[in-house]
This record gives C-alpha cells, structure tokens and sequence, in this order.
C-alpha cells in the first residue's frame, strides 16, 4: 500500500486514478507527477516499488500544494473575501451560491432543505 501526503492510495486502481484521491490533485496533474517521475501510468498501485513511491512523493512536496495546507489556503480565502465585505464574501456567509446562480427556484444544495412558511387564515 502506498501512503503518499498523509494518504492511502487504493492498492487495486491505477497510480492514475490512485493519485486523485489526494485532495489537490485531479488527472492532469497526476499525469504530470506520473511524467515527470518516468513512471507508467497504467501501472497499479500495489505494483508500485519503493523507488517509483519515493519519487512520486517528493514531486508533490515539492511542486504541488496539497491536502491540509490547500485546504487552509482555500478557506483564508474565503475568510478574506468575508472581511473585506465583497459580495462573495456576502454570499459565504448567508450561505447561498457565490457564483450568479438564481436562487428562486434552485440553489437547494447550498440553501438546505425547503422551510415552508405558514399560510395565511
């Protein structure tokens, strides 16, 4: 089993899909990290040895902003555009969608489930 940035890849998939399971990278980076690292990609996890592991993880530590430390810059972000009073910030912190979607009908997601309000007698 290959634990690479705090993570256990799953042992049965290929490195390829075996990497984006790490929070920060999705498949074109994993296919960069897989180049670079002269590494086939259709190669599993399991099959991966001690060398080809050691460099797949410094690549990472190295090049890439992944896990705990993405996470904290994402929500400083979020945190930032909440200081500062921009509408996005706004919209974080009403907890409705950021992005210009309408609310009228959709944004169940971001909104939660519906609150009727009592008809009138």
């Amino acid at each position: 089993m290959a634990r690479i940035a705090g993570i256990d890849l799953p042992k049965n998939k290929r490195v390829i899909i075996g990497l984006t399971y790490i929070y920060g990278i999705g498949k074109s980076s994993a296919k960069k990290i897989l180049e670079e690292a002269k590494v086939d990609e259709n190669i599993r996890v399991s099959d991966l040895d001690d060398d080809q592991t050691k460099k797949i993880r410094t690549i990472i530590q190295t090049k890439f902003k992944v896990e705990g430390a993405l996470k904290s810059e994402v929500n400083m972000n979020i945190k930032r555009l909440m200081d500062i009073n921009s509408n996005r910030g706004y919209r974080h912190r009403r907890g409705l969608p950021v992005r210009g979607q309408k609310t009228k009908t959709n944004a169940r997601t971001r909104k939660g489930k519906k609150r009727s309000v009592g008809g009138k007698k």
